[in-house]
């Protein structure tokens, strides 16, 4: 059994509060305008994040794609808006990082509904093409990856740091100088296409700000035992590539892995 699930089975939740419907009510009443109130921050800063300014992108990056070399323009696909995900995998690596991994699992379902709002999302990384798609194919992911390796793309926004950077013990990364424990690292970064061609860059978020796109730690964060990270060595330690995982209690063994590897 995966460790993380047999940590789940303990007894830590037998002490919890029980308490008469009415009791129960009241409370829920008392943190419903709580969540009204972290609701209406969201929006406003939803609102305030939409009325940053933008800056132009000049640069011109080329992206290695299955249907061949793309510019960033390139890569909207007849949309105005694109969002990326900056998956850590850099060349030579076996796999993609476990975590930004979780990050991917969530696209497929969602690509429909944001290419309906004007939206493209796809994924890059500083892996060779031939690389990222071997890993592709093994997830079984529909989404686009493409190859940023060879350019300067995920230096420029803040997901791939130089030899140098590494030696000297602090990177820049999520908008301040810190140490980070590998060459790479994870990030959102949004653009805009005008419709005379112009892209410009419109947000990056690193760090906690790529929860944006786990909407399974949404979902656990609503259950009784919450993500249950407190005894981890980090938050995401209990994450695997969804293809890794041992059989969930109550998951036929042959439906336990998405793709029927162990």
């Amino acid at each position: 059994m995966d460790i993380a699930i047999s940590q789940l089975r303990g007894d830590a939740l037998e002490d919890h509060a029980v308490v008469s419907a009415s009791e129960w009510l009241a409370a829920r009443k008392a943190l419903l305008a709580r969540e009204k109130e972290l609701t209406r921050l969201q929006d406003q800063l939803a609102r305030e994040r939409r009325a940053l300014p933008w800056e132009r992108v000049g640069k011109e990056y080329v992206f290695d794609t299955p249907t061949g070399p793309r510019t960033l323009a390139g890569l909207f696909d007849g949309r105005s808006q694109l969002l990326v995900q900056h998956f850590m995998f850099g060349p030579g690596w076996e796999q993609g990082c476990k975590s930004c991994s979780f990050m991917a699992d969530h696209i497929d379902g969602m690509n429909v509904h944001l290419a309906h709002r004007d939206v493209t999302v796809l994924v890059v990384s500083r892996a060779p093409l031939a690389e990222i798609e071997r890993f592709r194919q093994r997830m079984g992911w529909r989404f686009t990856w493409v190859s940023s390796h060879g350019s300067d793309f995920n230096q420029d926004f803040g997901v791939s740091f130089t030899p140098e950077a590494m030696a000297r013990g602090a990177v820049p990364y999520n908008y301040a100088t810190q140490p980070f424990p590998q060459e790479e690292a994870p990030g959102i970064s949004v653009f805009h296409q005008s419709a005379t061609g112009e892209v410009f860059h419109t947000y990056s978020t690193y760090g906690r700000g790529v929860e944006a796109m786990m909407g399974t730690y949404r979902l656990l964060d609503l259950v009784p035992r919450g993500r249950d990270e407190d005894g981890a060595q980090y938050p995401m330690e209990w994450v695997r590539h969804h293809d890794r995982y041992e059989p969930a209690p109550g998951t036929p063994a042959a439906a336990a892995c998405c793709h029927g590897q162990a």
